[in-house]
């Protein structure tokens, strides 16, 4: 990570949570049990718009960032 992305990254909303729930064992389909949680929190995060926007610039594949799932970034990126 560089440093402009650690410096909001140490404001994220999700650095108290387990990483287990944003980086589920199983692929997408393993988002749907706890996508209302995890949007909850990328709701209230200050960061959750350059956090998002790490995603789609660096096309992370893994994930939930800035509330989005990796699908739903790649249809993002697919309109820009």
């Amino acid at each position: 990570m560089s440093e402009l992305t650690s410096r909001w990254a140490e404001s994220a909303s999700c650095r108290s949570v387990d990483p287990d729930l944003f980086f589920p064992v199983g692929g997408e389909s393993s988002y749907s049990a706890h996508i209302v949680q995890i949007r909850q929190i990328c709701a209230a995060c200050p960061v959750a718009s350059p956090c998002l926007e790490w995603a789609l610039s660096t096309a992370e594949p893994d994930g939930v960032w800035g509330g989005k799932t990796p699908d739903e970034r790649r249809r993002i990126r697919a309109g820009r």
